[in-house]
C-alpha cells in the first residue's frame, strides 16, 4: 500500500501525501470507495484528520498520527498559522494581476454539497497572484488565508473565472487541445479527442507548519502531469 501513494514527509507526529486527483480524502457518508485515510489506516492503524482536499484537488495534504499532534495540527489551521499555496487553471483573463477576495462563504441554502458567499457565511479570504494569463485560460496562484469548504472555487466564481472543468461553479466542461490549437487534426490512431484535462484543475502546492518542536516545515508538490500538459500546450498557443 504505502508504494501506491506519493509520500512527501514523515516523522513520529505527522504524515504528509501528495494526494492524487480524483482520490476522496476521508470516507464519505455511504463509503462508496476506499479513501486516502482509509489507506493510510491500513499502513498505521490509527490516523488523525487535520485538514482536506475536495476529491478532484491534487497535492499536499497531512495526517496526524496521534492525539497530540492531531490537537496541535488542528489548532494551527483553526488559527490561521499556516500558509497554504494553490496553483489553479481558471477561465478567461483577470484585469488585476493580483488581489485579495473577502467574502464570507455558506453552505448554498438550496442546493446539497454546494457552498455561496453571504453576508451570514465564515469570513473567508483568498489571496490570488495571476503567474501566466493565456488569454482564454490562466494560471493563478493562490494564498488561501481561510479554509472553508470550497473556498477557492467560490471566490473565483464570484468574480466571474471560475477554476477550468468546475462541475458546481463553473461550466464543467473538459479542455480539449482543439480548443487551444489551431487547426488541430485527429491522429490516424484515434477515433475521438481525448481531454487534455477533465478534472478540477485545482492543485495544493505547498503547506508549511510548525512542528511540535518549534520549527518550520514546509510540504511542495509539483503540478500534477494533467496541467502540466495543458500549460504547456497553451504556452505553444501563445508565445
Amino acid at each position: 500500500m504505502k508504494k501506491d501513494l506519493s509520500f512527501i514527509y514523515e516523522d513520529e507526529d505527522l504524515v504528509a501525501i501528495n494526494k492524487p486527483a480524483g482520490m476522496l480524502s476521508v470516507p464519505d457518508r455511504i463509503q462508496s470507495e476506499p479513501s486516502l485515510k482509509d489507506m493510510l489506516q491500513e499502513q498505521y492503524g490509527r490516523i488523525f484528520v487535520v485538514h482536506r482536499l475536495d476529491k478532484e484537488t491534487s497535492g499536499v495534504i497531512v495526517f496526524a498520527k496521534h492525539e497530540e499532534s492531531h490537537k496541535f495540527f488542528s489548532q494551527q489551521f483553526e488559527n490561521r498559522e499556516t500558509v497554504k499555496f494553490y496553483a489553479g487553471i481558471v477561465i478567461g483573463s483577470l484585469p488585476q494581476r493580483e488581489g485579495m477576495i473577502e467574502a464570507p462563504v455558506i453552505e448554498h441554502p438550496g442546493k446539497k454539497g454546494m457552498m455561496t458567499t453571504s453576508y451570514k457565511g465564515k469570513p473567508s479570504i483568498t489571496g490570488y497572484e495571476v503567474v501566466e494569463d493565456f488569454k482564454t485560460y490562466s494560471l493563478l496562484r493562490f494564498n488561501l488565508l481561510t479554509g472553508r469548504t470550497h473556498q477557492i472555487r467560490v471566490h473565483m466564481k464570484l468574480i466571474g473565472h471560475p477554476l477550468a472543468c468546475d462541475p458546481l461553479y463553473g461550466n464543467g466542461e473538459p479542455v480539449f487541445i482543439s480548443g487551444i490549437k489551431k487547426r488541430y487534426k485527429l491522429s490516424k490512431k484515434e477515433d475521438e479527442e481525448r481531454p487534455m484535462l477533465n478534472r478540477l484543475a485545482l492543485h495544493s502546492e505547498q503547506l508549511k507548519v510548525t512542528s511540535l518542536a518549534g520549527t518550520e516545515l514546509s510540504f511542495d508538490a509539483p503540478l500534477p502531469k494533467d496541467m502540466r500538459a495543458l500549460l504547456q500546450q497553451l504556452r505553444k498557443a501563445n508565445p
